[in-house]
């Protein structure tokens, strides 16, 4: 039963409320607007690839990473402290341990106050890292970011169904990790491999094309190590072991070569006599990592003049098709990235596409007009390597190292599922 004197007590409680929780506040000025920056790269970093089962098994992705980073923050002369976020692809990550790209990040001895992200678009993991780390840049929400890829295919484990999901009795059947997340294509229940024989066949690529442009990136690949091309961009790995230490400072498969076994390998994915795709004319399966330090303007004039890799991020792009066409995708990632960048193709002095089947470069190739380009001069995945989360990145690290000052490179990869992305760079001098 309410009183009239509750009904006192009530009111006199409300009247109480501070008033300025009953009033609402308008303002008639504007936000400020800021303007879209320019974000630039002012380092780049790779360590060797190695084989499948070669030099890094002992090595997890974040340690691998973390070499990247660290060479490419040495390479900046950016401080530390400037860094605020860590930006790092990686696609198998079973058994890698918790968030990856704070791993990587904590092992190069960067701060536990550095925010970390890890990415996983698949091959275009990397790249897309880049892109994530410079459109913090370009908003305005950071002065410099790290931004790169690392794995370790070697150390994928296979997989096994909780007790709960397997039968009281009989066999346990396992699961290649590094099939079902990687190399798989969920869609269609099939192998990535697939995806470029169908390619290939839409497109007119025959089984010679695929294996004269193979030969091509191992010969190109064997040249520049010779010519010593890729010094710039390594980060050497020290290995321990029980033997002591070894430190690794080059490719380990680009050497790999015997034309004529690779012209007479059996198709790996289809066997009916149709089949185009071998073990030879498709990348291979590696081990490595790669990074970048991007800053903004005020960073890029104090820290970029003279550096080796001083560019400026002029745009990217991301674009999506049917998964089973995969291969062809940075076809319709690229046009975006140029008239974003407001170039032609013919503007454009050095393309790094990655090399995931030689079915994927010749049609890539052909759509874009590209069969007289200057692509992949030093060779790519076929020769160099494929680690899936760092190549993205590392056809970026391999790009700029090959611009001229003012010259414009473009780095694009296709990633299973049926998308790309791409990027188009200026190399720089000097900003003033």
């Amino acid at each position: 039963m309410i009183t009239t004197t509750g009904l006192s007590a009530r009111f006199s409680r409300r009247a109480a409320i501070p008033a300025f929780r009953s009033q609402r506040q308008f303002s008639s000025a504007r936000p400020t607007l800021r303007e879209i920056q320019d974000a630039y790269i002012l380092s780049a970093a790779r360590t060797p690839t190695a084989k499948f089962n070669g030099s890094f098994t002992s090595v997890s992705a974040p340690e691998l990473g973390a070499v990247a980073i660290k060479s490419a923050l040495s390479k900046s002369k950016v401080p530390v402290d400037k860094i605020t976020d860590v930006y790092m692809g990686n696609v198998l990550q079973g058994s890698v341990g918790q968030a990856p790209a704070r791993q990587a990040s904590m092992f190069a001895g960067l701060p536990s106050t550095v925010e970390s992200l890890t990415v996983n678009k698949v091959c275009a993991s990397g790249l897309k890292a880049v892109v994530l780390a410079a459109q913090n840049i370009q908003l305005g929400l950071a002065e410099a970011q790290v931004a790169g890829g690392m794995e370790n295919m070697s150390r994928v484990p296979y997989y096994m169904s909780r007790a709960s999901q397997l039968p009281p009795f009989g066999e346990i059947k396992l699961e290649d990790g590094l099939i079902k997340d990687g190399l798989w294509d969920v869609y269609n229940k099939f192998h990535m491999g697939i995806c470029a024989e169908q390619t290939a066949k839409k497109y007119d690529v025959s089984r010679e094309d695929q294996d004269q442009y193979a030969i091509q990136s191992y010969e190109r690949a064997q040249q520049a190590w010779k010519e010593n091309k890729f010094a710039d961009e390594i980060a050497p790995v020290t290995v321990k072991s029980k033997k002591g230490e070894t430190v690794i400072e080059r490719d380990e498969g680009y050497e790999n070569l015997r034309v004529d076994k690779l012209t007479t390998l059996k198709p790996a994915f289809l066997r009916d006599g149709t089949g185009t795709v071998t073990a030879g004319n498709a990348s291979t399966m590696n081990d490595g990592a790669s990074a970048l330090v991007i800053g903004n303007k005020e960073l890029a004039r104090e820290f970029g003049a003279g550096g080796r890799v001083l560019a400026r991020i002029v745009s990217s792009a991301d674009a999506a098709i049917d998964p089973v066409d995969f291969p062809v995708a940075p076809a319709k990632a690229v046009p975006i990235a140029l008239e974003r960048a407001g170039i032609t193709k013919d503007q454009v002095a050095v393309w790094e596409f990655n090399e995931a089947f030689a079915a994927v470069i010749k049609a890539n190739e052909k759509i874009l007009g590209l069969e007289n380009a200057r692509v992949n001069m030093l060779g790519g995945a076929i020769s160099l390597g494929h680690a899936l989360g760092s190549s993205g990145s590392r056809i970026l690290v391999t790009l700029l190292h090959q611009l001229q000052p003012g010259e414009y490179g473009v780095a694009a990869i296709c990633n299973g599922g049926g998308a790309a992305t791409a990027m188009v760079v200026q190399k720089l001098d000097r900003v003033d």
